[in-house]
């Protein structure tokens, strides 16, 4: 999802589409918030 979001960022950006950039941003942020919080347990989880 990290990556995702950041291709999608980097396509936005150069192609200059605001609703690219927009989306890619977002899953982003959620990829990392996911990735970097533990759910659930103690111990990290990586999607």
């Amino acid at each position: 999802m990290v990556i995702l979001g950041l291709i999608l960022l980097i396509i936005g950006l150069v192609a200059s589409i605001p609703v690219l950039t927009t989306v890619g941003a977002i899953l982003l942020v959620v990829g990392l918030v996911l990735n970097l919080v533990p759910m659930g347990g103690t111990r990290r989880r990586v999607f």
